[in-house]
């Protein structure tokens, strides 16, 4: 059996990156206007949701740390030891998974294809700079 090495460090580090990112990318300051234009989600639906928040960034934080640490087992597996190569794999991995198991639901859900590209921008991102932290940290 393969030995894994996974730094908790980095897998805690990786989902508080994904956090930030997408408070920053999910933000006016970044495509925040877009998304909501293109998901067809009003300022009037934000403010319902605001009680739910806290419970809501709780469960999507559980899942960054998820991601992370599966993340951090693919780099461990492949022996990626770079930042270059730690985000090399997790373009691939975003490929593989992320990019193709969202078009079904952009296309099957008759979403708009900006919004699969909003979204799948920012998973793209948020999934190299988390290989890069745990091949760096590798």
């Amino acid at each position: 059996m393969v030995d894994f090495y996974v730094n908790y460090s980095a897998v805690l580090v990786g989902a508080i990156v994904n956090m930030v990112l997408g408070a920053f990318w999910y933000s006016p300051a970044g495509f925040g206007k877009k998304w909501m234009k293109l998901s067809g989600i009003t300022m009037k639906d934000i403010e319902k949701a605001k009680p739910n928040m806290n419970r809501m960034y709780a469960v999507t934080f559980v899942g960054a740390l998820v991601m992370s640490y599966v993340l951090g087992h693919v780099i461990s597996f492949v022996g990626a030891e770079s930042v270059v190569g730690g985000a090399y794999v997790a373009f691939w991995m975003w490929l593989g998974f992320a990019a193709t198991t969202s078009l079904g639901s952009a296309v099957w859900g008759q979403k708009p294809i900006g919004l699969y590209f909003l979204d799948n921008g920012y998973w793209l991102v948020a999934l190299m700079i988390i290989g890069a932290i745990h091949a760096a940290w590798a």
